[in-house]
């Protein structure tokens, strides 16, 4: 009997200061990318706060032109969600919860063990990767973990990054997550998805959460959105101007899009709604 696969058609988009987040959940985009991943057709995948939709909008031509041809940028930000349902239309949903990039690795890691598809982990330093692997295998008894690199935190020399695709190619995983930060990840998936016939899933800070390394928010925090206080007073030199310039200016230029005032730095895409 042969399985039946839907149409891999991404959800609908909506505009949040150009960037368009796909109108999605946690269950929707998981059966999206295991799909995708069993038909070896490549998909893009980026959990967007508001750092990530504020670089977009400053570099318009950079990571706001990469970000609008993710196959899948999912409002990972609770102030993400929050102006996704300011701005639907009548006949959209309602979002109740924002798909949270460590919590969507999750999903996928839970999916791709039932599903017997490998994964294979990409970015962060040595020691994380051996305590991210241990404690997605207990976690997943049976996640079949196909590879992983650490690259080194400079520009990768042309023989280098070959290298590095040849390996994931040579995995044969089906799911490839990428924990290099924002807009480094998303340039990365960005630049090899034609080369790589699989799911490209940018998870940021995951990796340091799952392996352990660093605390996530307490989830009373997540829900009301001060998640970026909690890692805020975590890493106040590294983050500062991440929180204290961009929050404010991203309430700001929703304002003006809210009203119909903001100047659109970025042609949108098909798929917007």
């Amino acid at each position: 009997m042969t399985n039946y696969l839907p149409s891999l058609t991404p959800p609908n988009k909506t505009s949040v200061l150009g960037i368009g987040v796909s109108h999605t959940n946690y269950h929707d985009c998981t059966e999206f990318i295991i799909n995708s991943t069993k038909l070896q057709q490549s998909c893009t995948v980026a959990p967007t706060p508001v750092h990530g939709i504020m670089t977009g909008y400053l570099d318009p031509k950079g990571h706001g032109d990469r970000l609008n041809q993710f196959t899948l940028v999912v409002p990972d930000g609770q102030p993400v969600r929050w102006a996704m349902n300011l701005l639907r239309k009548s006949d959209q949903a309602y979002l109740s919860h924002r798909v949270y990039g460590p919590t969507l690795m999750l999903h996928i890691c839970a999916a791709a063990a039932n599903e017997n598809i490998g994964i294979f982990l990409y970015g962060s330093t040595p020691e994380v990767l051996v305590n991210l692997q241990q404690n997605l295998q207990a976690k997943f008894p049976n996640l079949t973990i196909a590879g992983t690199i650490s690259p080194p935190f400079r520009p990768l020399t042309p023989e280098e990054d070959a290298a590095y695709i040849q390996q994931i190619k040579d995995s044969r995983a089906g799911i490839v997550f990428i924990g290099l930060g924002c807009p480094r990840q998303e340039a990365w998936a960005f630049q090899h998805r034609q080369q790589l016939n699989c799911a490209l899933v940018c998870v940021g800070a995951a990796f340091d959460f799952h392996a352990g390394n660093v605390s996530q928010a307490p989830s009373w925090m997540q829900k009301i959105g001060l998640e970026w206080l909690f890692r805020f007073l975590q890493e106040p030199t590294r983050l500062w101007q991440r929180y204290v310039l961009l929050n404010p200016l991203y309430l700001i230029l929703l304002s003006l899009q809210l009203i119909g005032l903001l100047p659109l730095k970025i042609p949108l895409k098909k798929n917007f709604s």
